[in-house]
C-alpha cells in the first residue's frame, strides 16, 4: 500500500475560504498557531448550542454533523468548522462528531484572537473573508 505525502499545516489553511486571499507569510503565522491532533472515532468535536471556542482542518477522516440530532452532512479530508466562532461569540448551530479515526489542525479562539491582534494584515483579510461568507438579502 502507497502511503500518500503528509499535507503541510500551511497548505491545508490555504485550501480554507477564511484564509485564502491570506499571503504566504501569513499562513505562516496562522499555521504556527494551529495544534495538529490525533482524534478517536466517536469523538465529538463541537457541541449544538455550545459556545465555539476551536475552529478545525479535517486532514484525515471522517466527521458526520448533525443539527438537532438529524445528520445534515458528512466532512472529510479538506473540510473545516468553527470559523465564526473563532471571532464571534455565536454558539455551535450543530454537533461535530467523528466516525473514523481522524487527524485535524486545530486553533483556539485565544490564540486567533491573539494572532488578529498581532497581526492587522492578517485581521482584515480575515474579516474581509468573513463578511462575504454572510448571506446577502
Amino acid at each position: 500500500m502507497r502511503r500518500r505525502k503528509p499535507q503541510s499545516k500551511t497548505d491545508a489553511l490555504k485550501s480554507v475560504p477564511l484564509f485564502d486571499s491570506c499571503s504566504k507569510a501569513d499562513l505562516g503565522r496562522i499555521a504556527r498557531i494551529a495544534d495538529e491532533i490525533d482524534l478517536p472515532e466517536g469523538k465529538k468535536l463541537i457541541g449544538q448550542g455550545d459556545s465555539a471556542r476551536q475552529f478545525f482542518v479535517l486532514l484525515d477522516g471522517w466527521a458526520d454533523v448533525r443539527r438537532n440530532g438529524r445528520k445534515v452532512n458528512t466532512m472529510g479530508p479538506g473540510d473545516f468548522f468553527g470559523e465564526i466562532g473563532l471571532v464571534t461569540d455565536r454558539l455551535a448551530t450543530a454537533t461535530v462528531t467523528t466516525t473514523t479515526p481522524a487527524r485535524a489542525l486545530v486553533i483556539t479562539r485565544a490564540s486567533f484572537k491573539g494572532l488578529l491582534r498581532d497581526s492587522p494584515s492578517v485581521q482584515l483579510k480575515v474579516l474581509q473573508a468573513l463578511a462575504q461568507r454572510i448571506p446577502g438579502d
